[in-house]
């Protein structure tokens, strides 16, 4: 069959999605390329919605990954505000869920994403409690940001994870209070573990965040369908008109799993499971982006990662595999944050309990460094705090797998390429 004659079907409107039909097209392929997406706004990068955006500092139309008119140019049959409630595995049709049509596919990509995980806490039908994850999300929040500063209005965060930080972050420079309500002892412990958590924990202190660290949220109080305030499980009652969940998010699988398709386990992070090349228990069907369980041998583990670089990287790899190529898809996972002069890159994989040691290279006080984590001398993970252009070098040394000089990793004056074993 040549590619004229096939169809490949992208369920899925977000980075990963767009990037794919992006390469189809780049790649040669002639055939038809249907994008499908549940939102009507055209397919647009996440990140913005906490950083840029949300300030004010970037325009709405920055978030899209092409200008509207790219997908008629390109011959990409783009399906907005559509939902896909089925696959017919055995006969390869996607069927829309508001009209029942029926589309067939010679491969299909599945890039649904995820979605934010709900507070289950009396009062989350209030008005004033919001979740990011869309552009819409995003808009409101803005206005309330917005308004919260002017009227000197107070602002709970559930979850100090990175969301949670930018949008408090955020709403500080909006000139809102804020208080972030974490049951962990630090921020982001589980991704930085509580030596570099609590650095993020000083930042934000200094910039006049109010954390309560330990407690859980355990009612959001309101009145004639307004906030008043949130209570956590230490008795403790905090002020807010408005509440942010921020607990994280869970992988959009419910169609893949209705498919019959091989899930990953809570252990693993959830998520549908792929090999090497995308490709899911279904050899015509791949999955990219937030939804993709993938075996990263570097950790030895399986790895669902939700962040930009994963779409940017997996759309395209995906679909790379789709039309035959050869691809192996063995990315170390990284990802970016901005939060007041702080911007930060992280790479590799390093939970707490993972690792043995952490090694700082620069001037942590001025929040001018370098940190590894490591397990035996091996790098496992790096993040550099306003330190710029290291990134691949980072990397080279996570995937030489081998103990390094720490001496030498923490003196800013030894080149990090000459670490590499």
């Amino acid at each position: 069959m040549v590619d004229a004659d096939q169809t490949f079907v992208i369920v899925g409107g977000g980075l990963a999605g767009a990037k794919a039909a992006e390469t189809l097209r780049a790649e040669g392929f002639t055939g038809r390329v249907i994008l499908i997406c549940d939102e009507r706004d055209h397919p647009y990068e996440r990140p913005p919605l906490s950083k840029g955006y949300l300030l004010g500092k970037e325009e709405r139309d920055s978030v899209f990954v092409h200008e509207p008119s790219w997908y008629a140019r390109n011959d990409v049959e783009l399906h907005l505000g559509q939902t896909v409630d089925a696959i017919d595995r055995e006969a390869r049709t996607v069927r829309f869920g508001d009209d029942g049509t029926l589309v067939h596919y010679d491969k299909l990509l599945l890039a649904t994403g995820a979605e934010p995980r709900r507070l289950d806490v009396p009062g989350t039908d209030l008005a004033g409690v919001h979740h990011l994850r869309r552009l819409a999300h995003a808009e409101r929040l803005k206005g309330v940001l917005t308004s919260l500063g002017r009227d000197n209005g107070h602002l709970v965060i559930a979850g100090a994870g990175w969301i949670g930080l930018e949008v408090a972050a955020a709403a500080r420079e909006y000139g809102a209070e804020v208080t972030v309500i974490e049951p962990e002892p630090t921020p982001l412990h589980a991704v930085l573990g509580p030596e570099l958590g609590s650095l993020f924990a000083e930042l934000h202190s200094e910039h006049g965040v109010r954390f309560r660290f330990g407690v859980r949220l355990t009612e959001i109080v309101g009145q004639d369908g307004v906030v008043l305030a949130a209570r956590t499980d230490d008795g403790e009652e905090h002020p807010a008109h408005d509440v942010l969940a921020a607990i994280g998010a869970a992988p959009r699988t419910a169609l893949a799993e209705a498919a019959g398709l091989e899930l990953a386990g809570r252990a693993h992070g959830g998520g549908v499971v792929v090999d090497e090349r995308l490709r899911t228990s279904d050899p015509d069907i791949y999955a990219a982006g937030d939804i993709a369980s993938y075996h990263l041998p570097l950790f030895g583990t399986r790895l669902r990662v939700e962040h930009w670089a994963n779409a940017l990287n997996g759309g395209p790899a995906a679909a790379r595999a789709m039309l035959g190529r050869e691809v192996t898809y063995d990315r170390v996972p990284y990802f970016f944050s901005d939060q007041y002069d702080v911007g930060m890159e992280y790479s590799g994989w390093a939970p707490p309990g993972s690792y043995d040691e952490v090694v700082l290279r620069g001037d942590v006080g001025k929040r001018h460094f370098i940190a590894f984590w490591l397990k035996e001398g091996r790098v496992l993970a790096g993040m550099n705090v306003n330190v710029w252009d290291v990134t691949e070098r980072i990397q080279n040394l996570i995937r030489a797998r081998a103990a390094v000089d720490q001496e030498g990793l923490a003196d800013p004056g030894v080149p990090l390429e000459s670490l590499i074993p």
